[in-house]
């Protein structure tokens, strides 16, 4: 197989890979139903660029019908190319909206020079984008977090918020009009970076954010990123834990009776075996052969 030929393969192993993945993340959280318009919230990233594209490209092939629109915020960063969205969608035939709203200078006069402007700059883009839906008719507002953004976030709620709490693939939003989904659930990072390059999608840098270094989320994504490193597969499987909670076995008094349990005389399947070691240590070692010295031995 020629160089070329070997290229094109790895591409379309890839593109399989991520439609099944976005087909089967929609299909576990019910996340698109029929008639549905999608909005599809495009910033300029990979993440959004590729969420677009292979939701177009499963909407031609879907047993359902459900319409898509694609909407930017233009925030009025300085230097930021206006025009790279718009031609970059009429190329490819999407509706679109592009929302100007002038938050980059509130988020400037409000938050300190050198200081974390993310939670601001979220809440008001999260506001505009609600009130967009609504004035488009859209049913679902879709979001281009990933795999990584999900397990990400698990840690910073972990080690800053003391909370057990990641980001759902589907929820109602805070202002209990929408429903929010992120078809890009299980899809890892690295595949959409290989697929924004296969795709050469126009990449728009964000400059208000994405110059702020020591961010605790990023400081959290290079830990997980070292970890990928020394062990394949780690994200993965924390990733799947998020799917796999035992209430019984933590902490949270709302979610399981540990107040009122009693003894029932019972064995039951996943109850605690109290004395054994955590799982995955291993095999239990065999016991070690006493050697007794008599008296005089000693």
């Amino acid at each position: 197989m020629s160089h070329k030929d070997k290229e094109a393969h790895e591409v379309n192993k890839l593109s399989k890979r991520l439609h099944r993945q976005v087909g089967e993340a929609i299909g576990d959280f019910n996340m698109i139903e029929a008639g549905d318009k999608v909005m599809v919230c495009l910033s300029g990233g990979k993440d959004s660029y590729a969420l677009l594209d292979i939701l177009i490209n499963l909407r031609q092939r879907a047993p359902i019908d459900f319409e898509l629109v694609a909407v930017n915020l233009d925030q009025k960063q300085p230097g930021f190319p206006e025009e790279v969205l718009p031609t970059y969608l009429k190329s490819i035939g999407v509706p679109f909206h592009i929302e100007e709203q002038d938050t980059y200078s509130i988020v400037k006069k409000l938050i300190p020079e050198g200081k974390t402007t993310c939670s601001l700059c979220s809440r008001l883009r999260r506001g505009i984008l609600y009130r967009v839906a609504g004035e488009l008719g859209c049913t679902k507002i879709a979001l281009g977090h990933h795999r990584d953004d999900i397990v990400t976030t698990l840690m910073l709620n972990m080690f800053h918020g003391g909370k057990m709490k990641g980001m759902p693939p589907k929820l109602v939003s805070d202002d209990g009009k929408n429903v929010v989904i992120r078809p890009l659930a299980y899809v890892a990072e690295s595949d959409l970076i290989r697929w924004a390059e296969h795709r050469q999608f126009p990449i728009i840098p964000c400059n208000l954010c994405g110059s702020q270094e020591n961010l605790q989320r990023a400081a959290i994504k290079a830990m997980l990123q070292e970890w990928e490193r020394k062990t394949p597969g780690r994200i993965d499987n924390m990733f799947r834990a998020m799917g796999n909670i035992v209430p019984s076995h933590m902490m949270d008094k709302a979610l399981y009776p540990f107040t009122t349990i009693k003894a029932t005389g019972a064995a039951f399947e996943g109850g605690d075996i109290a004395f054994d070691e955590d799982e995955g240590c291993g095999p239990t070692p065999e016991p070690v052969r006493v050697i007794r010295l008599s008296p005089e031995a000693v």
